[in-house]
């Protein structure tokens, strides 16, 4: 009963915080109004900037967002007991991360859809420009390179999960035509398509799980090595190079043909899974049976290499609490897709807050729910069995220890957290009789449907990025998106396929540690923007200072122990991570200095009006300086789109 309760008083929490805590800042602090023009309108190329239904928007935003970290991080996090994780995610998401997406969203909705880096060009100053768009690269470059890994591990561990997975693409693209260009309704086949995705489940569990290592092919690139064959052949190093060939095509597409519908259907697939897994909970409660806590509440005994929960807790669990990647989100493209402003409360801070209700059923199914069991996969009868021990099936806190009770720190691995996750939601589905099995591929297909969607709009932001870095260099051929994609793929492409711990596919394992404190300053820095952007415009900051300052310190405190603490990255020769923290770390001081030293100077001066808008050529993407040209001069087509005019006061709101 315990855990109904929690779940029941923790969305009454984040309700009642949506509707005084955000309405407050999007009327007081933000002023948002219904005439403004956004960019979405103001410019409208139909490939980035296209005016969307604010159900869409919010569909697209929470699941690129959310992606594996609130599954992830809390899933790692309950190491140290459930209230700490929970506390942290509760207070923290309502106070802390939905104030940061809302904020990065409403900034760069108001300087004509620019990435939070550009925007502190304006804020701040241009060496802040420069340093926070080489921040962005860095973290972006990490969490392709990740992002892919873990969707490759979760073909390689829950083969159930492949075939539905894939199948969803051509299917949010049909609904992405018959949206835009037949003018049919979205709700409807969306929820057709929803329907379809859970038969394709039923068929992957039951009869067609995709496993490459039944075809002879290593599930990783050690046990290639060891059997003989080259190391880059391997399931994780396939699976990998195929997601990023797939990134490169989704990055390029407009955003209405793939993006958008896709991210709609995900966002029914989340909502619904929440429901079930709520009605499991419910379900057990009333039966009897129950589904209650198996984890310690607190970990006073963790193991001796175990880090301390401050300032640690703060950092593994990003997502789901605050993040920095969300505000490339709010500011990539999310910004980009808004039609009406006051939509930006839902989708800014609304969507934060269902990412802490995942975040919530997440702790939930690692703390209790797995205490129903644990499974292993059985291919000869073709499902999953429990998991049993001296002729007994594996329950209770023998279940929970058989994920966290490995002794020690190192042990806990990303294949391990994430099946925490994924047999504990099963259980608790297994309460409305859905079997184990078909539970199985349905939390496998979510956690992959939602890395997916990170993944690919990682991609997408980081040509944004790249698009930026080369126009503020002037390397104006990397301004083309296909070849600014082409240096985001192959760069975190890169990250994944250097030779980590499992060979070569296992990179970003190398970089994992460094992503989380790299993550969290970010938001800090997001936060330093929109501070200016408030002082700028002599709107209260007061309620920034406490956030700001704790996400800049904590990550820093973190990076610095991670350095240059007893067995650290210094120590130990870790150069990758200590070039990667290291510079970050430099890069984020001197960003803050830049701050401080530009504080009272900013308060009260409006920022530089943003540049004129002018043509530019669809087939090439040059920009036409004379806005009378029929032709474009590089290329000669004369498809010219973005016929803009300046928009007085754009650059004063």
């Amino acid at each position: 009963m315990a855990t109904l309760l929690i779940a029941v008083g923790t969305f009454v929490a984040y309700l009642v915080a949506y509707h005084t805590y955000g309405r407050w800042l999007g009327r007081r602090i933000f002023q948002l109004s219904a005439d403004a023009i956004v960019p979405s309108v103001e410019i409208n190329d139909g490939r980035d900037y296209v005016p969307t239904p604010k159900e869409v928007v919010f569909g697209h935003h929470f699941t690129s967002i959310a992606g594996t970290g609130p599954i992830v991080g809390p899933a790692i996090a309950v190491f140290w007991g459930w209230v700490p994780a929970l506390v942290w995610v509760l207070l923290g998401s309502i106070f802390i991360g939905a104030v940061h997406d809302f904020g990065a969203l409403v900034v760069s909705m108001r300087s004509r859809g620019q990435t939070v880096g550009e925007v502190a060009g304006r804020m701040i100053n241009r060496r802040a420009r420069l340093l926070f768009l080489a921040i962005l690269f860095m973290a972006l470059t990490v969490v392709i390179g990740i992002f892919g890994l873990v969707i490759a591990v979760i073909f390689a561990v829950y083969p159930v999960s492949v075939f539905p997975l894939w199948c969803e693409i051509p299917m949010a693209v049909a609904v992405g035509f018959w949206v835009y260009k037949r003018n049919g309704s979205l709700l409807v086949p969306s929820l057709i398509v929803l329907g379809l995705m859970y038969v394709t489940i039923w068929i992957g569990a039951y009869y067609l799980p995709i496993d490459l290592t039944a075809w002879g092919i290593a599930p990783h690139g050690a046990a290639a090595a060891a059997a003989g064959q080259s190391p880059y052949l391997n399931a994780i190093v396939i699976w990998t190079v195929v997601l990023l060939v797939y990134c490169f095509f989704a990055s390029v597409l407009p955003v209405w043909t793939l993006l958008q519908p896709r991210d709609f259907i995900n966002s029914h697939e989340l909502t619904l899974a929440l429901g079930l897994l709520f009605l499991g909970l419910l379900a057990a409660s009333i039966s009897g049976g129950g589904i209650e806590f198996v984890a310690p509440a607190v970990n006073a005994s963790p193991p001796p290499d175990a880090p301390p929960i401050i300032p640690f807790l703060f950092i593994t669990i990003a997502c789901g609490a605050v993040s920095g990647f969300h505000c490339l989100v709010s500011s990539g493209t999310s910004s980009k897709q808004i039609r009406r402003e006051p939509d930006a409360k839902l989708i800014g801070y609304g969507a934060m807050l269902l990412e802490g209700g995942l975040a919530v059923v997440v702790i939930l199914a690692c703390t209790a729910g797995l205490g129903k069991g644990v499974y292993d996969y059985d291919p000869a009868l073709g499902r999953y069995v429990a998991a049993v021990h001296d002729g007994a099936a594996v329950t209770g806190v023998e279940a929970w220890n058989k994920y966290y009770g490995a002794g020690s720190w190192a042990k806990m691995r990303l294949p391990e957290m994430i099946g925490g996750f994924i047999e504990g939601g099963a259980n608790m589905l297994a309460a409305l009789r859905i079997p184990v099995t078909l539970g199985i591929g349905i939390m496998a297909v979510l956690v992959a449907s939602f890395a997916a969607t990170t993944l690919d709009t990682a991609t997408r932001l980081q040509r944004y990025v790249v698009t930026e870095l080369a126009d503020a260099v002037g390397a104006r051929p990397l301004t083309h998106p296909w070849a600014a994609t082409v240096v985001a793929v192959l760069t975190g492409g890169g990250i994944a396929m250097i030779a980590g711990p499992n060979g070569p596919g296992s990179g970003g394992l190398i970089l994992w540690p460094v992503f989380g404190a790299t993550n969290q300053l970010l938001a800090g820095l997001s936060f330093l923007v929109i501070a200016f952007y408030l002082l700028r415009h002599g709107r209260p900051v007061w309620f920034l200072i406490a956030p700001m300052a704790l996400m800049i310190v904590l990550p820093a405190w973190v990076l610095i122990v991670q350095l240059f603490g007893d067995g650290g990255w210094l120590a130990s020769r870790q150069w990758p991570l200590v070039g990667i923290g290291g510079a970050t770390l430099l890069l984020q001081f001197w960003m803050v200095v830049e701050g401080g030293l530009m504080w009272q100077r900013a308060r009260g001066v409006a920022p530089p009006p943003l540049p004129p808008l002018i043509r530019s050529c669809a087939a090439c993407g040059h920009s036409l300086r004379n806005p009378k040209s029929a032709v474009c001069p590089e290329c000669g087509s004369a498809a010219l789109t973005r016929e803009l005019l300046p928009t007085a006061g754009a650059a004063s709101r």
